[in-house]
């Protein structure tokens, strides 16, 4: 799989599943809420990276924000703390 096809599947996974675990090949990974906005987040490596998913708050001001604020999966990826990418729609964009 490709770092975009992971990406695409843990949003899937998470948000339109709503699974507790996400497995990414032979491994899986545990779905945690966050303490404050209760947002899903799930720590996951791949390809000796270190990722993050995160439900998009819709308290902000982003464009993102506002389509989590209508309904719709939005999660961000994030590694060593920059987004590197965000999903919706099950369609990825990439940052940089």
């Amino acid at each position: 799989m490709t770092l975009e096809e992971v990406l695409i599947d843990v949003w899937r996974q998470t948000l339109t599943e709503n699974t507790s675990t996400v497995r990414i090949g032979k491994e899986t990974f545990p779905v945690l809420n966050t303490a404050k906005r209760r947002l899903k987040q799930i720590d996951f490596e791949f390809e000796d990276r270190q990722l993050r998913g995160l439900e998009q708050n819709p308290d902000t001001k982003s464009r993102w924000a506002k389509m989590a604020r209508e309904g719709k999966k939005v999660m961000q990826f994030l590694e060593n703390g920059r987004y590197v990418a965000v999903v919706v729609y099950g369609r990825i964009k990439s940052y940089g």
